[in-house]
């Protein structure tokens, strides 16, 4: 553990000016806050802040940031206040302790969800200052190191879960690459305690066995960058463990069959220059195509530079190459914190270059709940990236496998919300279509334009993924209201009282809901009973709660009279409030029945179809709907059961007579097969009732098929 004037002579080392009495004060109210509290490791827990200082110290930061790193604990663990840090050591500091604070006084239903809250609110603190997060890592990194010390196997993994897909990607994020390394060995340690001690062990053995050839590259590559006249020097970078084994799983290939464990990195003194090193290797060695990255001109999001490429170079060997200036090398290592060693201080490092954080708070604003948040969150922090520009030229930054849509999001969130098409290189392409480095994209809007639920299957950004969801969501509660509101007319003018907006916000309260629309809505969904509501506004009296059976059959018979006030389903967004019921497939010119189902909406049902007898006695989920004639139009799925030959061409004049019929067959399923027959379901794109009856005549006229009928399940 680091004594107190060890730590101040470290800070005073790099930082002549620093708060020397503010970080003595610190160091002693530590000690002094968390007294005889310790460790799973059985040190005192004050050794914990003090080591975290420490680490921070090797990364050249100010006072204000040591002394946050000795106080972190503080508020969460002891009986130490924000008021108090604040008076003690100022604003800025409470701040950013307040920030750093783990928070575990929050009550949550879950640990995700309290995980995923902790994550949240220091997300909100780093986004007004990055230094939250510099401290927040390096506690990480402090509790990884000793995470051995903690008996309980399940609570080792969850810690360490979380460091791997949370805090490894946000050191990365901030180009924090010795910090994001450590971090990721630890957590591969704990999780995959086996497969890394063996990629340690072929490591040690490619190490006594060719040893030599290391020696052997780099001399040759010094030599190939002297005799260019370049001044500069080389050096050798083993791979680590997890990056070695999330390499073999990914390109699935096993350990002898990589050929890039080790990476050489070519130090030189100007930018300038790295191209001409970068030709001088191209000129000696053969270029491994495919291998060639350029940060250089077009820096990672984290402010990483250098160019990366791989050649054949010396003995034959495949070798990756990095060529870089010393200082882009201390942005590679040390990330947001080189800005002290270069005497930058933070400035506006967060809103400048690291505006990856503005988009986390910017998912933050749109998700529903925490745990969707932390579901965007790794979307965004957890994949690679691929640099697209605008028709002006501008560059934006996304992830690997990212969609025009995506694109469309990056630049502004209505230019997302209202897209209805896109060129890519100035040619038309679907939205699905995938991005790659380099290309131009042009986003099509239009006003009328609304994000679909479609969008959700290829989109890869977090940022989308959350307008999207909250976009859908808006309308969808719109639609359950409208629909809630008419089941609830419906209901009080059949039990002979007046539903009145004073009723609905006196009976909020009592059904424990925000406004009169929150009603609705809850009612439109089916969260909420209509009788429910109803005896909350008239408490006296006593609604008909008697299940009514329905006889199904009678219904069918009995027809629908002409005065019959069905619930109107108008302007109800398709796939949202309203389901079409696979189990019968309901077409228009079909008697149909809505079944308000929780949590869905609307499902609808043919009159006759046999799940509604499984809910024939619960009235209040049951709506009496008709199909609407100016929406009836385009193409509904239907389903027939067939029988077919099992001859060649049988196929082929099932296709043909369908086709003939204007039908359009979307699924084949084939359920049972013989020596002679084949029996299947088909999904055929209908307009009618009339369409399918006249489809399924012509098949029971064709020799191929033996019987057809309608699908009923």
């Amino acid at each position: 553990m680091l004594r107190q004037f060890e730590l101040v002579e470290r800070v005073k080392s790099y930082d002549a000016n620093a708060d020397e009495d503010a970080i003595n004060r610190a160091y002693v109210y530590a000690m002094k806050m968390h007294g005889s509290q310790m460790r799973a490791s059985g040190d005192p827990y004050f050794s914990h802040p003090i080591e975290v200082a420490g680490i921070l110290t090797n990364y050249r930061l100010d006072s204000a940031s040591i002394v946050t790193a000795l106080l972190h604990d503080t508020i969460e663990d002891t009986g130490a206040t924000s008021e108090e840090i604040s008076a003690l050591f100022g604003e800025d500091v409470a701040k950013l302790v307040d920030g750093v604070t783990k928070l575990t006084r929050i009550q949550l239903q879950n640990v995700e969800a309290k995980q995923a809250e902790n994550f949240r609110k220091l997300l909100l603190a780093m986004s007004e200052d990055i230094r939250v997060l510099l401290v927040k890592l390096a506690d990480r990194l402090h509790n990884m190191r000793t995470l051995n010390y903690i008996t309980n196997a399940d609570k080792r993994r969850a810690i360490a879960l979380e460091t791997m897909e949370i805090y490894a990607p946000l050191a990365e994020r901030l180009g924090m690459q010795e910090i994001k390394t450590e971090l990721e060995d630890l957590a591969f340690g704990e999780l995959y305690h086996e497969a890394r001690a063996s990629i340690m062990a072929r490591l040690r053995f490619l190490e006594r066995e060719g040893g030599y050839l290391v020696g052997q590259i780099m001399d040759e590559l010094d030599h190939t960058i002297e005799s260019s006249g370049l001044k500069g020097y080389v050096s050798g970078r083993e791979k680590t463990p997890y990056s070695i084994w999330r390499k073999m799983q990914v390109k699935e290939v096993s350990f002898e069959q990589l050929s890039d464990i080790m990476a050489f990195r070519v130090m030189i003194d100007e930018p300038e220059d790295c191209y001409r090193a970068l030709g001088a290797i191209h000129a000696s060695y053969r270029m491994v195509p495919g291998r060639f990255k350029d940060f250089i001109s077009t820096p990672k999001q984290n402010g990483y530079q250098s160019i990366h490429t791989s050649v054949i170079g010396p003995a034959q060997h495949r070798i990756e190459v990095q060529i870089r200036t010393q200082r882009m090398h201390d942005v590679a290592e040390l990330g947001v914190a080189a800005h002290w060693q270069y005497k930058q201080g933070i400035g506006n490092v967060a809103g400048r270059q690291y505006h990856w954080v503005r988009e986390l708070v910017d998912i933050l604003e749109h998700a529903q709940s925490p745990e969707e948040f932390l579901e965007h969150t790794k979307l965004a922090m957890y994949q690679d990236q691929v640099f697209c520009f605008t028709p002006k030229g501008e560059l934006i930054t996304l992830p690997r496998g990212a969609s025009p849509v995506d694109f469309a999001y990056a630049v502004h969130t209505e230019v997302g919300n209202t897209c209805v098409g896109v060129k890519v290189n100035g040619r038309i392409v679907p939205l699905r279509t995938e991005l790659y480095t380099g290309d131009q994209v042009e986003v099509v809007t239009s006003k009328a334009q609304k994000p679909s639920p479609e969008w959700e299957s290829f989109i890869v950004t977090g940022k989308a993924r959350a307008h999207i969801r909250r976009r859908i969501r808006t309308e969808a509660q719109a639609e359950y209201a409208k629909l809630g509101k008419e089941i609830l007319q419906k209901r009080f003018k059949k039990e002979g009282y007046d539903l009145t907006k004073e009723g609905l916000v006196a009976a909020c309260n009592k059904l424990h809901l925000e406004d009169r629309a929150a009603v609705y809505a809850a009612v439109g969904e089916g969260q909420l009973m209509a009788r429910q509501v109803l005896e909350a506004i008239y408490p006296g009296v006593k609604p008909d709660q008697e299940p009514k059976v329905v006889n199904i059959v009678k219904a069918k018979e009995k027809g629908r009279a002409k005065g019959d006030t069905a619930v109107p389903i108008k302007g109800l967004t398709p796939g949202l409030a309203v389901h079409m019921s696979e189990c019968c497939h309901p077409l228009p010119g079909d008697r149909i029945v809505g079944v308000l189902t929780a949590g869905k909406g609307v499902d609808i049902h043919t009159i006759d179809c046999e799940a509604l007898k499984d809910i024939s006695g619960d009235t209040d989920r049951w709506l009496d709907l008709v199909w609407d004639s100016d929406r009836i139009g385009g193409f509904h799925l239907g389903r027939i059961n067939l029988v077919v030959l099992n001859e060649p061409g049988s196929l082929g004049a099932l296709s043909m007579v369908i086709a003939q019929n204007r039908g359009n067959i979307s699924n084949l399923k084939i359920v049972n097969r013989s020596n002679d027959f084949f029996e299947m379901d088909l999904d055929i794109e209908v307009t009618s009732v009339r369409h399918i009856t006249n489809i399924i005549a012509a098949l029971r006229a064709s020799p191929a098929v033996n019987s057809v009928e309608r699908a009923r399940r």
